[in-house]
């Protein structure tokens, strides 16, 4: 095999491992920034390291699904690009990958944290079961779909002796990846309309007008709930100054709902916030204002 086919074969596979989609293990350094031990070296190195499992272990995630979903992906309008379904990567190359990944993963996690194993396990098993069965399964498969983001966070806490964490957090991430999710199935259902049951068969089990009643419900419902957080929560700051990252949380939550409805966008939540810079910047202005508020009152 020469060099051209072997930079051909790499760009496929870092592509069918979805980098961008990264952002979502940023939830394994939750329990690392808001137990405020983001300058504790040992717990940074510990956290950072259980991230980038996370990521390695999610391309797992993705390899499968994309291989068991290859024939449905072919009809798809953008996901017939995909270097499986397009052929540039064969299934067997891609079978070799996932196995030489996840022979990586699994020792280093169970060498880092028995429990984070656990979790590790957990989630790459509830992700197989998605990608089997679940995902056809209408409610089911975005409820399965933030309990990864749930398992993140856990995984997170059990890489660190963790002092201030609030359950709370576990409540917010839930109802955010719920939002998220179903806010996902809208926008494939918009844009696919009515040969959407051809390219993902749950996408039958919905309506627009009953996702934008789910996704009014769990939005509100986020929006209560990051509220109660800040100044209810015991870890924080008696001056109640965490009640101050409410406004950039409402309106990240209305900038998507207004992509998502006006704009007719959303179908990968995780790259639009690559590209939207309102989106971007309310983030970044809550993050700063979270790390202010944690590290410097």
């Amino acid at each position: 095999m020469n060099c051209d086919k072997i930079l051909f074969m790499l760009r496929a596979i870092i592509k069918t491992m979805r980098i961008k989609q990264w952002t979502k293990n940023v939830f394994v350094l939750a329990a690392l920034v808001f137990d405020r031990q983001l300058t504790n070296p040992n717990s940074l190195a510990r956290s950072l390291e259980g991230f980038f499992l996370f990521c390695l272990l999610s391309s797992c995630v993705y390899i499968i699904n994309d291989i068991m979903d290859v024939e449905a992906d072919r009809l798809h309008p953008t996901k017939k690009n995909r270097p499986i379904a397009s052929g540039k990567l064969s299934k067997s190359a891609a079978i070799i990958v996932t196995i030489i990944l996840l022979l990586i993963t699994f020792p280093v996690a169970y060498w880092l944290s028995t429990g984070f194993f656990i979790i590790a396990l957990i989630y790459f098993i509830v992700n197989l079961a998605y990608s089997l069965w679940l995902k056809h399964i209408p409610l089911v498969d975005v409820l399965i779909l933030s309990s990864g983001f749930v398992l993140r966070v856990g995984a997170g806490v059990s890489l660190i002796h963790v002092e201030r964490f609030s359950p709370w957090l576990y409540v917010v991430t839930t109802l955010l990846a719920l939002y998220l999710g179903f806010g996902k199935r809208r926008a494939e259902l918009s844009a696919l309309a009515k040969g959407a049951g051809n390219h993902r068969r749950v996408l039958e089990g919905y309506t627009i007008p009953f996702l934008d009643q789910i996704i009014m419900i769990v939005s509100g419902t986020t929006i209560v709930a990051y509220s109660l957080y800040t100044f209810s929560a015991p870890n924080l700051p008696e001056n109640h100054a965490m009640m101050l990252t409410i406004p950039f949380v409402l309106y990240g939550i209305f900038r998507y709902l207004y992509l998502l409805q006006v704009k007719q966008e959303g179908g990968a939540p995780d790259e639009l916030l690559l590209v939207d810079k309102p989106l971007q910047a309310a983030i970044l202005l809550w993050g700063i204002s979270v790390l202010v508020i944690f590290y410097l009152f």
